[in-house]
């Protein structure tokens, strides 16, 4: 059969790829698929269906591919060694970030259909179950596609040919977020609360719902009628907020954080997750069967993406002050030093670090290394550089073996991809935004945090520490520099927060040049890099300009070509 191209074929005409398996990493494809009531009142043949789910959580990435960490450098946190335009500066013909995304929410809707249907013999529980894992599935999808395109067409059945929803307008997009809601609800109602850390659970579910609660709330409570085509909605706002404090409160008793920094680093390299005590969801890679290649891409010769200026600025020092108020020594230069893993002169900030955030240094090397001056993190190890100067050493994992270590698509550590600081950190926005947070609060999610980092605690009266740029209270400003620094380099967390929060203007260049910068180099005057006063300048005569339209992606005009009902995008016309 040839594939069509027309809107929302692969919700018409996609075939079902489909699989059994008994964790993330056996997937053996079905050989054939039979809509029938014996498949679908077996639930050892449903699991396998819904298997295929499990490939929509990226992670660290397939093999080869870049993953959902790190490779993301498209925010204010990174520079990258490329430099890193808007994802879309005219509109594409086609996009899988459509396409795709109709593939997954017609595969759910079959899911939901079949079992409602034919699963006659199935007990209500198990059955439930799966229904819940296919809407916490479709609801998650809904919610992918309303973020990135906005107004779209919910479909709950799996259409024909003939069906008008595939030639309609679009629906309004908070209509479809309440949907979504709907089939969070029922996810977490009705998935089996179990242990497993790697497949479909309760606590997965409830993690699931808190991100995009937090999201929808805080995108409709901040949204401008200029920039969105609609003005805030602060009734959705709360209602999205409230579900976002449920969901954390039924997690939260369940997980326990790790009281020292080591266990933050944990999080990101280790070769499995499996009893880690914050870890809710993770995806497992196994040594010469299913790799990534995150630790390779920041510990060899390629130049790798490091952290801006305004990344590092955002760490606080011990004390709980930024560095215009700090009693420490708030100097960024390297200084030169001799360094043990290779035996020559580097630029080093040890000394800074020791008196930063804790996380600060989990998450980068205390030697600047960059063009012309590479460095090894290990003695014998790759040279490597970094388009910043700071190197990324927060997934490196320098124990396993140079061939897995070094080499693309053979790195085996497990990816996070719920776990309990980021619930913390829900749990806290939202009730900050609700402005029902209180000093408990603080004291059980974020000051957790921040006592794990070395950096004092907070209370709902916290001062204004001096460099919020936001407009927001001095206490939701500090709630987001913890996640920001928490949450430095992951899952592109910083972009879609940047978009909830409706400051997307952040990723100009020139409104925030503290973003196109890297390390101080004052103490190399031989460094031979382009430097901004004493500063490297990572982008050069690049400039990433602002506009409102990037607050959504174009459709793609090969689907307005077959639909002229849907219209374009603000901006993109």
């Amino acid at each position: 059969m040839k594939k069509k191209t027309f809107l929302y074929s692969a919700l018409l005409l996609g075939s079902l790829s489909l699989s059994s398996c008994t964790d993330m990493l056996d997937k053996e494809p079905l050989d054939k698929f039979t809509d029938s009531p014996l498949f679908w009142n077996n639930p050892s043949s449903v699991e396998g269906y819904a298997a295929t789910f499990y490939n929509l959580f990226t992670g660290y990435g397939n093999s080869g591919g870049s993953g959902d960490f790190y490779f993301t450098s498209l925010s204010d946190d990174q520079i990258g060694a490329g430099f890193k335009n808007w994802k879309y500066i005219n509109v594409p013909a086609s996009d899988s970030n459509w396409s795709s995304t109709w593939d997954e929410i017609r595969r759910a809707n079959a899911m939901i259909s079949s079992l409602t249907t034919q699963a006659t013999d199935m007990d209500e529980a198990t059955k439930n179950h799966w229904i819940g894992v296919a809407r916490l599935m479709r609801g998650w999808q809904y919610w992918d596609l309303v973020r990135k395109f906005g107004d779209c067409t919910w479909l709950d059945h799996v259409p024909d040919t003939n069906d008008p929803l595939l030639y309609a307008a679009r629906e309004d997009r908070d209509e479809i977020m309440d949907k979504v809601l709907e089939d969070l609800n029922f996810a977490c109602n009705n998935i089996e609360d179990v242990n497993s850390q790697t497949t479909w659970s309760r606590n997965m579910a409830n993690a699931l719902k808190s991100q995009i609660c937090l999201w929808e709330g805080t995108f409709r409570k901040y949204r401008t009628q200029e920039e969105n085509g609609k003005p805030a909605d602060l009734e959705g706002a709360n209602r999205f907020l409230q579900a976002c404090v449920e969901a954390c409160e039924q997690i939260m008793p369940d997980y326990t954080l790790g009281s020292d920094i080591a266990s933050y680093r944990a999080i990101y390299n280790s070769e499995t997750l499996s009893g880690n005590s914050e870890i809710i969801f993770y995806k497992e890679y196994k040594k010469d069967y299913f790799g990534h290649s995150t630790i390779n891409y920041t510990c060899s010769s390629t130049q790798m993406d490091g952290i801006s200026k305004d990344a590092f600025d955002s760490f606080l020092f011990l004390d709980g002050k930024t560095a215009a108020n700090t009693s420490y020594d708030n100097t960024d230069a390297g200084i030169m030093k001799l360094s043990a893993s290779d035996g020559a002169q580097h630029l080093n900030i040890q000394n800074l670090l020791e008196v930063r955030d804790k996380r600060l240094g989990q998450i980068i090397d205390s030697v600047l290394c960059y063009q012309g001056h590479a460095w090894q993190r290990i003695a014998g190890g790759i040279a490597m550089t970094a388009s910043s100067g700071y190197g990324i050493c927060k997934f490196d994992n320098v124990n396993i073996d140079p061939t897995y270590r070094e080499t693309g698509g053979k790195n085996y550590t497990s990816a996070p991809l719920y776990w309990l600081s980021v619930i913390y950190l829900d749990y806290a926005e939202a009730k900050a935004e609700l402005g029902t947070i209180t000093n408990d609060d603080l004291n059980k999610t974020i000051n957790k945090l921040k006592s794990r980092a070395g950096l004092p605690s907070i209370t709902v009266d916290v001062a204004d520490a001096g460099d919020n740029d936001m407009g927001v209270s001095p206490l939701i400003w500090e709630i987001r520099r913890e996640r920001r620094c928490e949450l430095m380099l992951d899952n592109d967390f910083r972009y879609w927060d940047l978009i909830r929060w409706h400051q997307l203007d952040k990723l100009d260049t020139s409104k925030n040049p503290d973003i196109r910068l890297g390390a101080n180099y004052v103490n190399d005057p031989e460094c031979g890099l382009t430097l901004d006063g004493n500063y490297v300048d990572g982008y050069g005569n690049n400039e990433r300009v602002y506009d409102k339209k990037h607050y959504l992606y174009p459709i793609p005009s090969g689907q307005i070509t077959l639909n002229p009902n849907l219209e374009q995008n603000i901006g993109w016309k």
